[in-house]
């Protein structure tokens, strides 16, 4: 058994909380739970508690690979329920109590554990040109609440200016609605330099490679 992980704000702790918000959950009041396609994000998650927690493997209903870490910590659990994340939380989860100046590592979690940065290059509808192409990029944060979402929204744009918007995706059957706060290119060029700014921050390769790699072939909008 590790040690009780430390609840003193960090930069560290803001982002484990974002990424367990994203993708954990509270399992009885003293375990938590937390599975990811990618082996990194557990890691980082592990590392940002400093616990030494198993990672173990099974298959998910897609048939691919997920990695899981259990964690027993009743004071973490705890504590975690006053932060605002508690269990059966993927369709009741609010506002998250985190301190201002801590809101990004917090938000750079949430877009790591169920968020996206895309961008693609896509062919114009246009019969006038047939090889004009355009590129977006697009910032966005995935949840079942739109309680969660609206509140995301507005402390984005209390805290760095952006504001996005939300978009409504219905269930189909048992699935449920889905709440999409998305940024187009203007604002992700605001949000992602204020979410990468410490290099030596927690973060999940594969998304800061689409940014970085984004930000190389046009230093002119992304400095």
């Amino acid at each position: 058994m590790t040690r009780p992980a430390s609840t003193a704000w960090t930069p560290a702790l803001a982002y484990a909380v974002g990424l367990l918000a994203a993708d954990g959950c509270q399992t009885d009041g003293r375990h938590l739970s937390f599975p990811s396609a990618d082996r990194e994000l557990v890691e980082l998650l592990l590392r940002c508690l400093s616990k030494t927690n198993k990672i173990t493997t099974e298959r998910g209903r897609s048939g691919g690979i997920v990695y899981r870490t259990q964690i027993g910590d009743v004071a973490l659990c705890r504590w975690l329920l006053g932060v605002g994340i508690t269990p059966r939380k993927s369709l009741t989860l609010g506002a998250l109590v985190v301190p201002d100046e801590l809101f990004v590592p917090l938000a750079r979690g949430l877009l790591d554990g169920d968020g996206s940065i895309i961008n693609k290059r896509a062919r114009a509808d246009t019969r006038r040109r047939s090889d004009y192409h355009w590129e977006y990029l697009r910032t966005s944060f995935l949840s079942a609440s739109r309680e969660h979402i609206t509140w995301l929204q507005s402390r984005m744009s209390a805290v760095l200016g952006v504001r996005g918007y939300i978009a409504l995706e219905r269930g189909v059957g048992r699935r449920h609605d889905m709440f999409t706060l998305r940024f187009g290119k203007r604002e992700s060029l605001l949000l992602l330099p204020a979410l990468y700014s410490d290099p030596s921050a927690p973060r999940l390769t594969r998304k800061l490679r689409v940014w970085e790699d984004y930000r190389a072939r046009h230093r002119d909008l992304a400095s």
